[in-house]
């Protein structure tokens, strides 16, 4: 696999069993810290920020949202298993943290058993882009370019990706000079700028795509696109695996049951209220509400664990 350097809806799911304690039952002994795994101004951490303040909004609660960020996710973690499990940190990142990053680090700094899983938020829209006029509307013209000579550069804004663009490269029979990028925007500027040919981006193409600029090749998510809905996916071409995320709250382990169920409950009834700006912005901008909670989050995260480790073996073929 070659590499440079570049600088540069889905229906919110009923929650799994009833709970037992709600927000009503339990109040913060002081501020709520927020650890926001995403940089500052970014659509990841504008959704962080709005839950942020509906959960205070909503409960009378004090929550104080802070940027924590730093290697896929680890700076955010590490810093959380700081704090004591009593419900007054809590943090927002996504779940690639918990499945391929950790297998991925030489030595990593915490463990799938170190933390307590509150609920996902929404999906990504995860898709590779390229260009309207470059004149390619599947993987496979793409690949019928790479075969006739051209050389493709790929854009990927994390190892993941870097590794899946290798994998799918295998499938293609083509071999992509992968090109790595700050975050869903480097390679979406990158691919506009036309400096990369393609790129992975996870729903920041939206507005690209509906202006005609920007195609969705094909959809990386375990289902169709919400702004490209005839894109194909990646299982036409054998890949067996698919590349979205989940944006979702963690806390500390040993959360007692009651401040866990409270953190549900109040971040569901945010994330399901049509007239909440965070439910407007995950429904405009990402897959909409998605609420998985507790055990099957858990459930959710070990298969992604075991996936992710399937994907490091091929690429590592």
């Amino acid at each position: 696999m070659k590499f440079t350097m570049f600088k540069g809806a889905v229906a919110a799911l009923a929650l799994a069993g009833a709970t037992t304690a709600t927000a009503e039952d339990w109040t913060p002994e002081g501020p709520v810290s927020v650890m926001i795994a995403f940089q500052a101004g970014g659509g990841a951490d504008t959704m962080g920020r709005l839950l942020a303040q509906e959960l205070a909004e909503r409960n009378g609660w004090e929550v104080i949202p802070e940027n924590v960020t730093g290697r896929g996710g680890a700076a955010m973690a590490e810093a959380l298993l700081e704090q004591p499990a009593d419900g007054l940190a809590i943090g927002i990142t996504v779940s690639e943290a918990f499945t391929y990053n950790i297998q991925a680090a030489r030595n990593p700094s915490y463990s799938l058993d170190d933390f307590t899983y509150l609920s996902t938020i929404t999906g990504s829209q995860m898709g590779i882009i390229a260009r309207a006029d470059r004149g390619w509307s599947t993987l496979a013209d793409v690949a019928a370019a790479a075969q006739a000579g051209e050389d493709i550069s790929f854009g990927a804004m994390s190892q993941k990706l870097a590794d899946a663009a290798y994998v799918i490269g295998n499938a293609l029979d083509v071999e992509f000079t992968t090109v790595m990028v700050k975050g869903g925007r480097g390679g979406l500027n990158g691919v506009v700028a036309e400096d990369i040919d393609i790129a992975w981006a996870a729903g920041v193409q939206t507005p690209g795509i509906k202006a005609g600029d920007i195609v969705n090749l094909v959809s990386a998510e375990e289902g169709a696109l919400k702004v490209s809905p005839d894109a194909q996916m990646l299982a036409e071409y054998d890949v067996p695996f698919t590349f979205g995320v989940k944006f979702m709250v963690v806390a500390p382990g040993g959360m007692s049951n009651d401040v866990s169920m409270a953190y549900q409950t109040a971040i569901a009834e945010v994330l399901n209220d049509p007239e909440g700006e965070l439910n407007k912005l995950i429904s405009r901008a990402f897959a909409g509400p998605i609420v998985v909670q507790g055990d099957d989050l858990r459930a959710m995260l070990d298969k992604g664990f075991d996936e992710a480790g399937a994907l490091l073996e091929a690429s590592a073929e």
